[in-house]
């Protein structure tokens, strides 16, 4: 019985070793400050900061300021990463709000169930190769790359909620809470299987969580994530 019990052991520490190195599941929300029904989405980002297994990032876009209100957290790189799920989900356009799994599914940030199952999935995935940062560098260790290799991505984000008060347009009055608001996004370049270091540019806030993502081209699987605090 012991022997048993010794080799079932064995036999689930390397599984609890992956499950402790594994990266948390990307969920990106799209959304507008002016977008009335954006305003509970929000709430489902603030359900997912809790989760140690999720990294909720929230992405505002501009394309409903036309509406009355200047997003003021929007980047139009933001859209742009935004119409790059559009191709490869083969919508007939961006929408919000809208919510990116792991690059692997897209539903309507409010569609519960959906969301979920989404995330369960990703989770399943297999783990890609391992990010390491510093407050300088990011580093993607040698591993399989997917045909065509990959994009390593920088986002950095605000993890205090953004509270904005919405003047004009269809929001008017409403208060806009935005939680791990990104507030920049640059591509570093490509991976192809062998280790690789990049010099991170400074921060142009203070505060800010830097994320470094390994994903296949044009919005493909997030295979892989890392993210570091600023020293205080």
């Amino acid at each position: 019985m012991r022997g048993a019990l010794i080799a079932c052991l064995l036999f689930l520490a390397p599984l609890a070793a992956q499950a402790a190195t594994r990266a948390p599941v990307i969920v990106e929300l799209y959304t507008a400050q002016g977008c009335a029904p954006c305003n509970d989405s929000g709430k489902v980002m603030e359900g997912l900061a809790g989760r140690r297994d999720v990294l909720p990032l929230t992405f505002s876009v501009d394309y409903w300021d036309y509406l009355g209100w200047t997003d003021t957290l929007a980047r139009p790189e933001f859209v742009t990463r935004q119409k790059t799920y559009v191709s490869r989900f083969e919508l007939e356009d961006p929408y919000t709000p809208q919510v990116v799994v792991g690059g692997r599914g897209q539903a309507g940030a409010l569609e519960a169930e959906r969301l979920d199952a989404l995330v369960a999935r990703a989770a399943q995935a297999p783990a890609g190769p391992r990010v390491s940062l510093t407050a300088t560098r990011a580093s993607v260790a040698q591993g399989t790359s997917p045909k065509g290799g990959a994009e390593v991505w920088m986002v950095r984000y605000d993890p205090r909620p953004r509270s904005v008060q919405v003047r004009r347009g269809d929001n008017r009055g409403e208060t806009v809470v935005a939680v791990n608001a990104v507030r920049e996004l640059r591509r570093l370049g490509s991976w192809r299987g062998r280790g690789l270091t990049w010099t991170l540019p400074e921060a142009t806030e203070p505060g800010l969580v830097t994320v470094v993502i390994v994903q296949a081209p044009r919005g493909g699987r997030i295979l892989s994530a890392a993210s570091r605090r600023p020293s205080t």
